[in-house]
Parts: structure tokens; sequence; C-alpha cells
């Protein structure tokens, strides 16, 4: 696989290669801020196979939780694009919404973190789910 992406003005562009580690959706309250109230709709890739390849983006990590993760974003339109979770391996979540190409996604293999879901949040059928992380 070999994607790339970048914010909604074009100021930072990505690109990510190797196999998806994994495809979900997270219903975690974290993520409903930074999507403005829904599931955030992810795929996650090994710190080693991605790169920043124009401009640099801002990046957030709480202070005040355990194992926080660092979100970055584009200081320009504020576009979220990735999320880097030390506790993964160094692994980078990559905003599907950012691809160039957000059909290469092709759908979430889990749901996590459905102990948070709102009750409008929906979830396709078939697919495991997790009140937290799997195990």
């Amino acid at each position: 696989m070999n994607v790339a992406g970048g914010c909604y003005c074009g100021a930072v562009r990505y690109k990510a290669e190797g196999e998806a580690l994994f495809k979900g959706q997270c219903h975690c309250r974290e993520c409903q801020y930074i999507s403005g109230g829904s599931p955030v709709i992810v795929m996650g890739v090994g710190g080693d196979d991605f790169a920043y390849t124009q401009g640099e983006p801002r990046s957030f990590t709480r202070s005040d939780i355990e194992s926080p993760v660092t979100r970055e974003f584009c200081s320009n339109c504020g576009t979220h694009m990735t999320t880097k979770v030390p506790s993964m391996g160094g692994a980078v979540l990559l905003k599907v919404g950012t691809l160039d190409d957000p059909s290469v996604f092709g759908g979430p293999d889990m749901a996590i973190y459905t102990a948070e879901k709102q009750s409008w949040h929906l979830i396709p059928e078939g697919i495991p789910t997790f009140e937290h992380l799997p195990g």
C-alpha cells in the first residue's frame, strides 16, 4: 500500500507505505472532540512507514492524562491529519478523510472505545467491537 494525503489547504502533505496495521473507527470521547461529534475513522501505519513530504504540522499532547497521544494538524486550516500513539509501538493513525483517495480504506475492520459512543454513532454490521482497546 502506498498512500498520500494532506490537509484541506494543501500546506501539509504526507505519504505512507507498507501494509495497514489496522483499519477502524474510534468512538472515544477525545476523538469525538476532534471530529466534531462523530467517531474518527483511521488507518494505522508503522511510524517508519510514514513521513511528511511538505510543510510541518503543529502538534498537541495532553499533559493531564495517562499515556497521552500526540495529535498533529495543519496550523493554517486546522485539519487534523494524524495521531501518534507511543503505546502502540509508535504507530501513526491516519485520518481517512485526509487521504488523497479515501476509497483505499475500504471500511473499518473494528470499532474501538464503544463504551463511550453516542447513541447515534453507527457501527457497520459484522465488525468486531471493543469497549476499550482490543486485548
